[in-house]
């Protein structure tokens, strides 16, 4: 790559940095963006290693305005973007050493005004899920009826072709090595060249600190936390039709795939940027986990990953322009909600760098907004 003028840079090309690019696009087609990737292809890291489904109540209160408004692009997606929704519901439960965990979860439901409704034993019995059930856990439930696998690839790809015929830059194997500002602009050295804008955004997922402290900004303490995942042969296979399902203390959730069961112990646990790989006592964990729970035979891991999803200390993602560092925009701290979020999130940012209307409250999000002191 030659050194290039853009008027928005954007370091990080996963959904996050995607996003936020076309909805600029979407109400600017003129600019011009770059999207900045340090690896050779853009998603590596997070978005690629995502089992995303869209569930409202997912991440609480604070995230569920974001969720809501990306609801109708999901559902009736933009030209440039095949179907993404596949029906799925999702269905809590609780285990007999968390009695009143459905009632916690209903709370947070009541909070965000989800859509759910309370299943007694009787009509847990017509699900799915519950011939793979042990009696124990399946004496009540909890029901989100308006519950998707996303397709997380045909999202992703259609974000990073562009809105229409105005397309971002991709420029990969871009490692950011430097930032520096310089006559009302940026400067950004990188493996591929240099590339100048006025306005930076730090999209850079685990990596958002580290960026920032590039930039002379302090660091908000986003924090990466490992997400791990198997995929398990079981007997006999789960029903293509098998709900999303949750227990209402955090420590697994699954759902089938392909014939297959995607099995996840919910974890997050702190880790530091880099490639990261599963831990094998977390996987025999939770597989244990699932055979307490449920009647069916594990009979072969087939294969195990894991994601960094990062957070802010208070676990709100950050978006807004840094208050003390000109031109540096933050859109970072997604969790594990940042796939579902997506349509909102990215143009909640492009309306905030535009100074136009955003489609939700940003004061919850604000980068300039107190954080508590990351423990």
């Amino acid at each position: 790559m030659t050194d290039a003028q853009f008027d928005i840079a954007i370091i990080g090309a996963g959904i996050a940095g995607a996003s936020t690019a076309w909805a600029l696009l979407e109400a600017d087609p003129r600019l011009r963006i770059a999207l900045i990737e340090m690896e050779d292809r853009p998603g590596y890291h997070t978005t690629g290693r995502s089992a995303a489904f869209w569930v409202e109540s997912y991440g609480g209160p604070r995230i569920v305005p974001l969720s809501r408004a990306s609801r109708d692009f999901f559902g009736a997606p933009p030209a440039g973007f095949g179907a993404l929704l596949s029906l799925r519901p999702g269905l809590t439960i609780e285990g007999p050493d968390d009695p009143g965990g459905l009632e916690r979860m209903a709370a947070e439901f009541d909070e965000g005004d989800v859509d759910y409704r309370w299943l007694d034993a009787a009509e847990m019995a017509g699900l799915s899920a519950w011939p793979m059930l042990r009696p124990q856990w399946r004496q009540r439930g909890l029901l989100e009826p308006d519950c998707h696998d996303i397709d997380v690839s045909g999202l992703h790809q259609g974000f990073l072709r562009g809105c229409g015929a105005a397309r971002p830059t991709l420029i990969c194997n871009a490692q950011v090595q430097r930032l520096e500002r310089r006559a009302g602009g940026w400067q950004i050295t990188t493996r591929a060249g240099v590339i100048a804008a006025p306005i930076v955004v730090n999209a850079a997922g685990a990596w958002a600190d580290p960026v920032a402290e590039l930039a002379g900004a302090q660091p908000r303490g986003v924090q990466p936390l490992r997400r791990s995942m198997a995929v398990l042969r079981i007997d006999p296979p789960p029903p293509p039709d098998l709900m999303v399902v949750m227990d209402a203390a955090g420590q697994f959730y699954f759902k089938p795939d392909g014939g297959r069961l995607w099995l996840s112990p919910h974890d997050e646990t702190p880790d530091v940027p880099h490639d990261v790989r599963p831990d094998d006592l977390d996987i025999a964990v939770v597989i244990d986990r699932f055979e307490r729970a449920t009647t069916v035979t594990v009979q072969r891991l087939e294969t195990s990953w894991a994601g960094l999803r990062s957070f802010a200390p208070d676990r709100a993602p950050i978006y807004g322009f840094d208050g003390a560092v000109d031109g540096l925009f933050w859109c970072a701290g997604q969790g594990g909600f940042g796939i579902q979020t997506a349509p909102a999130a990215g143009r909640l940012c492009a309306a905030l760098i535009l100074g136009t209307e955003p489609p939700v409250d940003p004061a919850p999000y604000a980068a300039t907004r107190p954080l508590p002191r990351a423990v």
